[in-house]
């Protein structure tokens, strides 16, 4: 399949839709799913048009992991999770809903469930706080 750019992810970079954004530089996006698994779900980004981890170009795919490397202990710290699951689905078998490569930082705790992938849109405004958290404990961790 060729890499559509009218996806959500392709319009978020273009400006076109809103996020809640945690960090960015100049190859990478990080922003709060709008569909979370949990709270803290961290989504990033590459600015590369690509699909998924097959068509990224190797500058982009460093990228994205260090910015995932740098990202994850903020996410960890801003809701005192004692794990992370960090995930990259590539294509729809995959569970891959968004055809833009991304990478998803999850806080997990023993006993807490995921929500369902993609099902349910979270409350803008505890969007909005939960990535004020983050962007503070990247501030402290920085």
């Amino acid at each position: 399949m060729a890499y559509d750019d009218s996806n959500i992810f392709a319009k978020i970079l273009r400006g076109e839709m809103p996020s809640f954004k945690v960090y960015e530089d100049d190859k990478t996006l990080a922003f709060m799913d709008v569909m979370p698994q949990a709270e803290g779900h961290t989504l990033v980004i590459p600015k590369f048009p690509a699909e998924n981890l097959f068509d990224l170009v190797p500058d982009y795919a460093v990228a994205m992991a260090l910015t995932v490397k740098r990202l994850a202990p903020a996410v960890k710290k801003a809701f005192d999770a004692p794990g992370l699951m960090i995930v990259q689905l590539n294509g729809s078998a995959a569970g891959q809903t968004v055809f833009h490569i991304h990478t998803h930082i999850i806080p997990r705790a023993h006993g807490l469930e995921l929500k369902f992938h993609a099902r349910e849109m979270a409350d803008f405004s505890e969007l909005k706080n939960h990535a004020a958290r983050i962007i503070e404990a990247l501030g402290e961790s920085a």
